[in-house]
């Protein structure tokens, strides 16, 4: 089911980074959207601390 609101957002890794975001994922049980999510907000937290 779409979000309302969402953007689509297309990325750019190398290989070796696609491995390791996939193996993560998997060892997290989580998609690489939540993921990539997750570490969006935590750069709004960075930058909430300056």
């Amino acid at each position: 089911m779409p979000r309302q609101n969402a953007a689509n957002l297309t990325i750019q890794f190398s290989q070796e980074e696609k491995k390791i975001l996939e193996k993560y994922c998997q060892k997290m049980q989580r998609t690489k959207s939540d993921v990539i999510r997750e570490m969006v907000r935590s750069l709004k937290e960075y930058l909430d601390e300056s």
